[in-house]
């Protein structure tokens, strides 16, 4: 099956009602439930479109206790947004999406990390097979003696894992050392891992050793000019950071560092569901599902 178009989107999805009708389908499939005491008894008040609860007579739309709680925006908007950011390989900034959908630049970014906030799995299962591990630093240029390399001086690290194939994670981290290393790989690779492949820098093999991964472990000498030794290569994993870099600079252009994390869930996202023709609709499940994100804890430090 073909994913949708933007033209059948804006068609399909023009008002509130059908937008309303899609979302109380994906969010009660079978009969709606009331949140608050689970209760399948209801009488619907159309004229203020909501549900009122017969049991515990609680008053709720499909909207409540979602990330689109409360929203002033109309939901065709959020429809079409959240259509752009699915397709959008390099993302799509808010200044964009200010420019298509209407509306200040405050509200467009505001909306989008709402749908960031939906691009996240819970509890993603851990990686195993073949993997490719290897760090990278977005932020701003260096300049001067003492910049090249492994330097945090006015950048932020991030650490990517790819299962050959399969699932790409990214990760902020606060630096690169062994146990930081370790903590990542603890967390997202399956004790059944065949081999994991990085470059030949010295802080992976402590990392491996200190996250108690047992599975053989292969460096591609990058030191010495060698980027492809038979299957033996890191390209998986740099051409993710490559795109990472290409929607910094041409989609996004700046990102704070408080918020970088929010921006590496959606690449990962959209990256692991890129051959996934139900991607705008799981994505509107997820933000049926995702809780509501108030601006000012958007913002807070």
């Amino acid at each position: 099956m073909k994913a949708p178009t933007l033209c059948q989107v804006l068609r399909e999805f023009g008002n509130d009602d059908t937008c309303r009708e899609y979302l109380e389908a994906l969010r009660w499939p079978d009969r709606v439930m009331c949140p608050r005491c689970d209760s399948p008894k209801m009488s619907r008040v159309y004229d203020r479109k909501v549900f009122d609860c017969d049991s515990c007579r609680y008053q709720f739309s499909v909207l409540a206790g979602t990330v689109l709680q409360d929203t002033k925006l109309p939901l065709p908007t959020w429809f079409a947004t959240t259509y752009l950011m699915c397709e959008s390989r390099k993302g799509i900034s808010a200044n964009q999406v200010s420019r298509m959908i209407g509306g200040s630049y405050k509200t467009a970014w505001y909306l989008c990390h709402r749908i960031r906030a939906a691009m996240k799995e819970a509890m993603p299962l851990p990686l195993g097979g073949t993997l490719e591990i290897d760090e990278t630093y977005v932020g701003g240029k260096q300049h001067g003696k003492g910049t090249r390399g492994r330097s945090l001086k006015s950048k932020e690290v991030v650490i990517g894992i790819k299962q050959r194939g399969g699932e790409l994670r990214f990760f902020h981290a606060s630096d690169v050392k062994s146990g930081t290393l370790a903590k990542y790989i603890k967390e997202n690779v399956s004790e059944d891992v065949d081999v994991i492949m990085t470059d030949d820098f010295g802080a992976y093999p402590p990392a491996l050793a200190k996250a108690g991964v047992l599975a053989e472990h292969r460096a591609i000498k990058h030191s010495d000019g060698v980027y492809v030794d038979g299957d033996l290569t890191t390209n998986g994993i740099e051409s993710a950071f490559s795109l990472l870099k290409r929607g910094i600079v041409g989609s996004w252009h700046k990102i704070s560092a408080k918020h970088l994390s929010a921006y590496l869930n959606e690449m990962t996202f959209r990256f692991n569901n890129r051959s996934n023709p139900y991607l705008f609709r799981d994505t509107m499940q997820k933000l049926i599902e995702t809780p509501v994100l108030e601006y000012k804890n958007l913002i807070a430090a």
